[in-house]
């Protein structure tokens, strides 16, 4: 079982312009979307994080339960629903303003560590803003330290710079994280944005350095690229017309993960041993999932059917 670690709030997403805007509330956080598409793509899959008992937080758990995520390690808070306010500008990133100072996904490990985890659970997945917002933050990277070296644990740091307030530090600390994990995807935008002066190209070869098995760097419409120690695979973008691209990189990181759990290649062993022919198809099968979520409005990972 792969079980994701992190955020699970609520993206109010426009459905109308003007000076009044309409939103609709959909079910959203990184992880969270990582989840659900696990789910839809049939891969044994669970939750790990904090969701509000509020209307919004029964919504989030009920989404999970319906795409078959294993919620036994849901930790149930009174606080309430993140709320994220997403702006989507035709042919550029979506932007995301949050409201959840206090809220139930950052309130992660108040109540203490989460109990130690069964066997069936090879790989743990982090990422986004449940790595950003205190004291949730540091209560997810000591599950990460504490599963370092006795699970597969996989990253996305999907940056929000809003809520970076010291961007050096901020590096310092990612970069610990890339060198516990085994699998990292990035976007391109993240890597210009974390490192301004650096092509994204070779910054990816720096964390490649730091010991990850695999730096997977998506590029937007131009496809992405997989690093290993001894190879570099090159996908070309998919065309498709796009409706928005919320959640097109967590269902990129759900299609890459489900692959490999497939393939029997997400273990400690075989990730690091993971040849050309299968990381090609694995980066196809990850970039068919996010084009698909790209022809729909907000975070709707495809199913395992849609896939073919």
């Amino acid at each position: 079982m792969i079980l994701a670690c992190g955020e699970a709030i609520v993206d109010l997403v426009p459905s109308s312009t003007g000076i009044e805007v309409a939103y609709i509330a959909r079910p959203g956080g990184s992880s969270f979307n990582v989840a659900i598409g696990l789910g839809r793509l049939g891969a044994p899959v669970g939750f790990l994080g904090r969701i509000s008992t509020d209307r919004f937080g029964r919504m989030l758990r009920s989404h999970l339960e319906s795409d078959g995520v294993d919620c036994r390690f849901v930790m149930p808070g009174a606080e309430p629903t993140t709320l994220a306010v997403v702006q989507v500008e035709e042919g550029g990133e979506p932007e995301y303003a949050f409201y959840g100072e206090g809220a139930a996904d950052c309130m992660f490990g108040v109540d203490g560590p989460p109990d130690a985890f069964p066997d069936e659970i090879t790989a743990l997945h982090f990422g986004s803003i449940s790595l950003v917002r205190e004291p949730g933050a540091s209560a997810f990277e000591a599950v990460m330290r504490s599963e370092y070296g006795r699970r597969v644990l996989t990253l996305d740091p999907n940056v929000r710079p809003m809520l970076v307030t010291d961007r050096s530090a901020y590096v310092a600390r990612l970069e610990g994280w890339v060198s516990l994990s085994q699998v990292v995807k990035v976007s391109r935008a993240d890597l210009a944005w974390l490192y301004p002066e650096t092509a994204p190209d070779a910054a990816a070869d720096a964390w490649l350095a730091r010991g990850p098995s695999l730096v997977v760097v998506t590029k937007g419409i131009d496809g992405c690229a997989g690093l290993t120690q001894r190879d570099r695979v090159e996908i070309p973008g998919i065309p498709v017309v796009v409706a928005d691209t919320v959640g097109a990189g967590d269902a990129f990181m759900s299609g890459l993960l489900a692959w490999l759990q497939s393939a029997g290649l997400l273990d400690r062993a075989s990730v690091r041993m993971i040849q050309g022919d299968a990381l090609a198809k694995a980066l196809e099968f990850a970039n068919r999932a996010a084009a698909i979520t790209c022809t729909r409005v907000g975070a709707q990972p495809p199913s395992q059917s849609e896939m073919g």
